[in-house]
């Protein structure tokens, strides 16, 4: 049966349009140690400020983070604030030239005044908002509309974000929507706080939250599936996704009954862009042709990832892949398959960890062996153990050989704190295992030097480091074996 890590390992790169309200946030941090003379209000010595995408701006960094090429559309102003946040996002790899300028508006900025109380813990004190939330001006909005309709055929899917700042107008929505069922591609739409949700009419799906969906269905005392049940009658859409926090999701698709999808109890550090993680998540998996509840699972892991944080942040696919295997297999038990391994190891290279790799037969195992691998895991931050399978090691110590078959000597392995991952190889020389890997640093333990290793010659071919640590005197475990038969 194929599995949803299966989907997700497959997942590669996509194309999006993203359609909203591009937004700049700021923080200004500072000491708040005492009172205006002037005012009863506190005084912030600004020390530094921070600056990041926000709106639908850390949407495209969230569908970039995902493996996403992402065609920005919508509309800013002339000002400091668009070309700072024209900079960031290109940064990431992010297509600006769909963010067309506005001189009558300002660009949308959240400022955050954040104070630290009496030497202590920070806390925002206020906030002040830059933006114009009037309809786009009828020019600016042919404009938009022309070059959305004219890159359509260009993207994958499309995610419309809407904020209620002006720019996802009805004509915008209706246009974009038109263009992409024109085109054969998904319209994913994370809603405004709005009564009235006929602009998305006809839209592929929409992902609001409880309090959105109560507010545009007017159901306070509604459940989440007459809601839902309620949106798709209006609106039309092939699935409604209502997201319900620490419940997870309630899917409702065409010809399909609803169906709530879990999430994972956890602490939740700050929901603050969960959403946007949630709508570039399903766009992700929709691209890659994920069904419906395949995609809203996905998204499920993923916001997971991003409550768990402050503040916001893209949540990268290798993390996320890495969070399903982790519901799918506990990753207290080391053992791993070369898939889930890669996983793993994708997320700590992103993290810039040193991975070691050795590889033995590892049976009887005794005082050397521990000091070895301990040694081996000095080297650097993680450490992957391969381990022949009992053919092998019949092969090299002869008859009677293992004492411990393959599942034992990876248990026994994995009880090891200073072993990460435990991974068994068929072969008679642990070059595949190598190639798999892709280790930073190849270590063998012996009184030889690197050049008389049997993988020398692969390992300097790619580029990996290769050390012999040094040989640990005492019995081995063929001395041991002999020992305990009376030998």
């Amino acid at each position: 049966m194929t599995t949803l890590l299966d989907k997700v390992a497959g997942l590669s790169t996509f194309r999006a349009m993203l359609v909203g309200d591009f937004m700049l946030d700021e923080i200004v941090h500072g000491d708040a140690g005492r009172l205006s003379p002037d005012a009863p209000v506190p005084v912030l010595k600004a020390e530094h400020e921070e600056r990041s995408a926000g709106g639908a701006a850390h949407v495209a960094r969230c569908l970039a983070a995902l493996g996403g090429e992402v065609l920005c559309c919508g509309v800013v102003g002339k000002d400091p604030a668009a070309d700072y946040l024209r900079s960031c996002l290109q940064e990431n790899g992010i297509d600006t030239n769909g963010l067309l300028e506005d001189a009558s508006r300002p660009t949308t900025v959240k400022r955050s005044l954040v104070g630290l109380a009496q030497h202590r813990h920070p806390q925002k004190m206020f906030r002040l908002d830059i933006e114009s939330s009037k309809p786009l001006e009828v020019d600016i909005e042919h404009s938009l509309q022309s070059l959305i309709e004219s890159r359509m055929k260009e993207v994958d899917v499309v995610c419309l974000e809407d904020y209620n700042k002006g720019v996802c107008t009805p004509a915008i929505c209706q246009a974009v929507i038109a263009a992409a069922r024109s085109a054969g591609v998904d319209v994913i739409v994370d809603p405004a706080l709005l009564e009235d949700y006929s602009k998305y009419r006809s839209a592929t799906s929409i992902t609001p939250n409880r309090t959105e969906a109560e507010l545009a269905t007017g159901g306070e005392s509604s459940s989440p599936v007459d809601m839902a049940t309620t949106l798709s009658t209006q609106l039309e859409c092939e699935a409604i996704i209502l997201t319900l926090d620490k419940d997870g999701a309630l899917l409702l698709a065409n010809g399909q009954e609803p169906c709530v999808i879990p999430t994972e109890a956890q602490a939740v550090y700050d929901v603050t862009g969960a959403g946007d993680v949630v709508i570039a998540a399903i766009a992700a998996a929709r691209a890659n042709r994920l069904d419906w509840a395949d995609a809203t699972r996905f998204a499920n892991a993923a916001a997971g990832l991003e409550v768990a944080c402050f503040g916001t942040r893209p949540i990268p696919l290798a993390e996320v892949q890495r969070e399903i295997l982790r519901r799918q297999k506990p990753l207290a038990d080391k053992v791993r398959s070369d898939d889930e391994l890669a996983l793993e190891l994708a997320v700590h290279r992103q993290a810039g960890h040193t991975i070691v790799l050795t590889n033995g037969c590892f049976d009887v195992i005794h005082a050397g062996h521990v000091a070895y691998l301990r040694d081996a895991k000095n080297q650097g931050d993680v450490l992957v153990v391969g381990v022949n399978v009992d053919e092998q090691v019949a092969s090299m110590k002869g008859s009677g050989r293992p004492v411990y078959g393959l599942d034992d000597r990876m248990a026994i392995l994995s009880e090891l704190a200073c072993v990460d991952y435990v991974i068994a190889f068929e072969e008679p020389t642990s070059h595949r295992l190598i190639e798999s890997v892709m280790p930073d640093l190849f270590v063998k333990g012996g009184d030889y030097s690197p050049e008389e290793i049997n993988e020398h010659a692969l390992v300097k071919q790619l580029g990996i480091e290769c050390r012999v640590l040094a040989h640990r005197p005492g019995l081995g475990s063929s001395d041991v074996v002999d020992h305990l038969r009376g030998s």
